[in-house]
């Protein structure tokens, strides 16, 4: 029976290099078979190669234009498929068919990625994430376009290209790397103050999640849901994920970023792999028309977001990624995403930072993609049928048939024709709209802090200690003494506390002034309230020779039971045998991973172990426990516990007693992090 486990293993693993043209003649892209792919013609042995070898141009051709440009913004993604299924039906608030029959699953495809950085950069960077989701509907293509913050730096699109420019790299030496944390965008920040909502959540632990599995996604801007009687309803769209809402540490993100710059990619693709399908349930804030001017902010104004308590989060359905990519390239970067891809009873509002994104996205498609009809490509591709008179143009793949190529017509009898509202045809929200042509800012967008100020309210002390490190860190990064100053004499509009706090740790004078008088908070907002579960967590387990067998297997397999992941860490690879004759594979040498790359440890050890074993165990409890992360040990592990006088504190767990063990380690992990031992 091992025997026959080891073999199907063994078949699962060459199944990943099996390629669709397995067993296939090789040919040339216009289907000639190939006789050599190992040399180019020559004239004579070692004389020159031909131009006459269209094989060797065909391919060298090919392979000189694999790239296409990178996108300027969410460059760095990776992507999954899914399906979204329906909770409730959304009938009385729009028309759309996908969210009005709850017995329909939709196809989803869904992109996560950094803002900042090249395609080539590390995941784990302190980064707003992208969360955009293509539902391929009957009734067509509807991309929901969003980010892991549910408000943005700017209030009107024309500033988008200001913003870019000072948070990239500084064009004179193109440093530093996928990072704010330099001259330019804080004097951005400093003399655009609408910024200082965004920046709040910028500087917080959301900025760093744990894994794209375990943070939100917002659609930032207001839309409009119309239903079939022409009634509208202002809403704002939620991912909230189902394993709840979970950040790194700054100094774990930055050694992962060095230990493994592919950190969320690979934890996305394995949980996919493993069977731990990510979820996320998808929310909806619903707005009467007539209660728009009924708050203390505009709620058109994509700086602010409407707070839960005030209007809450109507949960409405799930999204499952459950099937990974097949190629990467020819799925997740040729995937093009547009906020102005909907669906009858999905419509826009008057949010001037979405009204220029409507523009912009197709913009970007013709450049990255090489001309009008990336729409064809498969990734983008609609499952539903499409039918218009637009022709030619770079990579088009429909060949049709017949000279009519415009509307109207008569020698094809007016085909393809419009559709009636009553078939299905998109028609535009009737709002009315008057005023004169102006470039202005209504007053209502001209408060810049109070909603920053709700959003430091509503943390806990330790995410508000990681908001002032955060700033002390990047502002310290900053050259420029002025910049240094005006972003603290900014940010004293929203809290004195924090800005006095940054001002002594880079040196600058204190700000003036009395703070914010705003008391409001949001308990939402804080990932202290977030569910807190211990399924999919990684958990390093130290382990060598002559360890505890029974015992420890059973912990084992008491914690996969718990949907934990053990993964085993020793001085070698193979496998490791202790007493009564358990033998365990071993996933990973000191050599291999680090504790970064853990949720948390569990030290096993053994009977015997030698210098640099020791050595590297309390290299890696050391750097867990300052990373307040959940700790166990049993038997011969316990001492590296006892020696490093951790043994006592809050999130370690030490006891041969199997089933104590299990149950006081399961309730460690789920808590997540232990910050109380910031105040030992």
């Amino acid at each position: 029976m091992s025997k026959k486990v080891n073999e199907q293993s063994k078949h699962d693993q060459l199944d990943q290099y099996r390629v669709e043209d397995e067993g296939k003649t090789l040919t040339t892209n216009q289907g000639v078979k190939v006789s050599e792919d190992e040399f180019s013609l020559k004239a004579g042995e070692r004389g020159p190669t031909l131009m006459e070898d269209f094989h060797f141009r065909e391919k060298m051709t090919h392979f000189d234009h694999e790239r296409i440009p990178e996108r300027i913004v969410h460059a760095r993604g990776f992507a999954a498929h899914g399906e979204f299924e329906l909770y409730e039906s959304m009938e009385k608030y729009t028309k759309a068919k996908f969210l009005q029959d709850t017995s329909v699953k939709t196809p989803v495809f869904v992109r996560f990625s950094t803002v900042a950085g090249s395609r080539g950069s590390a995941e784990t960077v302190r980064d707003a994430r992208g969360f955009a989701t293509k539902f391929y509907t009957e009734e067509g293509n509807y991309d929901l376009v969003g980010n892991n913050i549910p408000v943005f730096f700017i209030q009107d699109a024309i500033k988008f290209p200001d913003l870019v420019h000072a948070l990239k790299p500084e064009p004179h030496n193109e440093m530093p790397q996928a990072a704010s944390a330099h001259d330019t965008f804080w004097d951005f920040i400093a003399n655009n103050q609408e910024s200082a909502h965004m920046v709040m959540w910028a500087m917080s632990d959301r900025a760093i999640p744990r894994s794209l599995r375990m943070m939100e996604g917002f659609g930032v801007h207001t839309f409009r849901f119309v239903n079939e009687e022409g009634k509208a309803h202002f809403v704002k769209f939620h991912w909230k994920p189902v394993l709840g809402t979970h950040s790194l540490v700054w100094d774990e993100a930055q050694k992962i970023n060095g230990k493994d710059p592919d950190f969320h990619r690979r934890d996305l693709w394995e949980s996919i792999e493993n069977g731990d399908y990510p979820e996320y349930e998808f929310g909806v804030q619903l707005l009467a028309e007539e209660d728009e001017f009924k708050f203390d902010f505009d709620i058109l104004d994509p700086t602010k977001l409407w707070p839960e308590e005030d209007v809450p989060v109507k949960i409405i359905g799930k999204l499952t990624l459950n099937r990974n990519v097949d190629n990467v390239f020819a799925e997740t970067e040729q995937v093009a995403f547009h906020p102005g891809h909907v669906v009858p009873g999905i419509d826009f509002s008057n949010d001037p930072l979405l009204q220029g994104r409507l523009f912009s996205y197709t913009d970007t498609q013709l450049i990255r993609l090489g001309g009008p009809n990336f729409h064809e490509l498969p990734i983008n591709r609609p499952v539903c049928p499409f039918h218009n008179n637009q022709r030619d143009g770079y990579g088009r793949q429909t060949i049709n048939k017949g000279p009519v190529s415009y509307h109207k017509n008569s020698l094809a009898s007016n085909t393809p024709r419009p559709a009636s509202e009553a078939e299905g045809g998109y028609v535009h929200y009737q709002e009315k709209v008057e005023g004169r042509k102006v470039r202005t800012r209504s007053e209502s967008f001209k408060d810049h802090f109070s909603q920053a100020t709700l959003f430091w309210n509503s943390m806990s002390k330790p995410e508000k200690d990681h908001i002032k490190q955060a700033f002390s860190f990047e502002l310290g990064k900053v050259k420029s003494e002025d910049v240094r100053q005006q972003v603290i004499n900014m940010f004293a509009n929203v809290n004195m506390e924090l800005a006095e706090a940054v001002a002594e740790a880079i040196g600058a004078d204190k700000p003036s002034g009395s703070g914010s008088s705003v008391t409001k908070s949001s308990p939402a907002l804080s990932q202290e309230n977030t569910v807190k579960k211990p399924a999919t967590r990684k958990v390093g387990v130290i382990i060598s020779k002559d360890f505890q067998g029974k015992e420890v297997a059973s912990i084992l397999e008491s914690l996969k039971g718990q949907g934990m992941q053990p993964e085993l860490i020793s001085a070698k690879l193979g496998k490791v045998k202790g007493s009564g004759g358990v033998e365990l594979d071993v996933d990973h040498t000191f050599l291999t991973c680090d504790s970064v790359l853990f949720d948390a440890l569990y030290v096993v050890g053994g009977k015997e172990v030698d210098r640099k074993f020791d050595r590297e165990t309390t290299y890696f409890v050391e750097e867990a426990y300052d990373h307040f992360k959940p700790i166990g040990a049993t038997h011969d592990g316990k001492q590296w516990l006892e020696k490093l006088e951790v043994s006592g504190a809050l999130g370690v767990v030490l006891t041969d007693e199997v089933d104590q063990f299990v149950s006081g380690f399961v309730d460690a992990v789920s808590g997540h992090r232990h910050w109380e031992r910031e105040e030992i």
